[in-house]
Formats: structure tokens, C-alpha cells, sequence
């Protein structure tokens, strides 16, 4: 056999084993990666999500820049309940920020502010979550089906369907479910 005969191996070339190496490598990555973030997306979309509250209108009872899970299954299985705390899209706002605010009137109740009261179908509506009294004046109204009449706690910083009327099934994203953040703030939201 002649020296030229022989195959040396090039300086430049990699080993053999390392492109196998780096193949197993991404091939790992990818197998972990890629289901995770698939079910990632999955839980954002159809299960839970997390948010921010912005703004005062929910005082004292949530406050800016408390974060927030918010669940989304439950009302699969049964409509929105009086006194829920609903994260919801801004009625025509696509681009708007998130809305956090409480049921206070389901379909076909009938909806008023007076007296420093909501009343709902004439009925003083028992609120032990306000620390203040509601003000102003809103003229008797019947929630349409499948809508609800939402408020904030801090009603006197609320935009709420006083302002922008009744709000779709359909827009309310989740019920707020648990608070995560501040530390001290940890725990269900009620």
C-alpha cells in the first residue's frame, strides 16, 4: 500500500460522531421545545391565562399592576354568576387594554343605580366588596339575553356598562380566579 493511498482525515473536517451529536442535540430540543410550547398555547387559549390589572377602577378590592390568572373553562359549563370578577374584552376596542369588572346583572334582570344603591329587578342589591356607596343615578334597564351588566368596585373610576352598555357572553374572557402577585396579595379573588 502506498503512503498516497491512505485517506487522512482533513484538519478542517469535523469527526464524524459530532454531526451526530449536534443532530441528537436539536433533535432533543425540538421533541421538548415544541410540545411544550404547544401546550403553553393550548392552556393560554382554552384553559387559563394570566393578567395584569390596570387602572383603580376595581378598588379596594384588586389594584394596579396586581397580576391575575384568569380561568376560562368554567363558563363552559354554566353562564356568568352575579358577583363573578370577569376579565373582558372593551366593546368595539380591539385594540384596547383589558377590562376587569363584576357581574351585577345577568339577562333579562332588570338594572338601576339610585339612592346610592344598584338595585337589581327592585331590589337593593347586597354588595359587602364596596367600601363606598354607589353615586350617581342610572335610569332602570333590562339586561338582553345571553349579556351582562357589569360594574367596578371603585364606582366612581369605573368605566362599566354605565358608560358603554351591556356586555356579550362572548366578550368576557374569564373569570378571575387567583391572584399570584404582589406576594401579600396571593389567593383567591373574591
Amino acid at each position: 500500500m502506498d503512503i498516497n493511498d491512505v485517506q487522512h482525515p482533513s484538519v478542517d473536517a469535523p469527526p464524524a460522531g459530532r454531526g451526530r451529536w449536534v443532530r441528537a442535540v436539536l433533535r432533543e430540543l425540538l421533541e421538548t421545545i415544541v410540545p411544550a410550547v404547544l401546550i403553553a398555547a393550548l392552556i393560554h387559549l382554552f384553559l387559563a391565562q394570566a393578567t395584569r390589572v390596570y387602572g383603580q377602577s376595581m378598588e379596594p378590592n384588586l389594584h394596579t399592576d396586581q397580576r391575575l390568572i384568569v380561568e376560562k373553562v368554567s363558563y363552559r359549563f354554566h353562564g356568568p354568576r352575579r358577583g363573578d370578577i370577569v376579565v373582558l374584552k372593551q366593546p368595539s376596542c380591539d385594540d384596547c387594554e383589558l377590562l376587569i369588572k363584576r357581574i351585577v346583572g345577568l339577562a333579562g334582570e332588570e338594572v338601576a343605580v339610585h339612592d346610592g344603591q344598584v338595585y337589581v329587578d327592585g331590589q337593593s342589591l347586597e354588595e359587602p366588596y364596596l367600601s363606598r356607596v354607589t353615586r350617581g343615578h342610572y335610569e332602570s334597564v333590562r339586561v338582553p339575553p345571553l349579556h351582562v351588566f357589569v360594574l367596578g368596585d371603585n364606582r366612581g373610576a369605573s368605566n362599566d356598562s354605565r358608560s358603554f352598555g351591556f356586555i356579550h357572553r362572548d366578550e368576557i374572557l374569564g373569570r378571575a380566579w387567583v391572584s399570584y402577585w404582589p406576594l401579600d396579595e396571593v389567593g383567591m379573588v373574591r
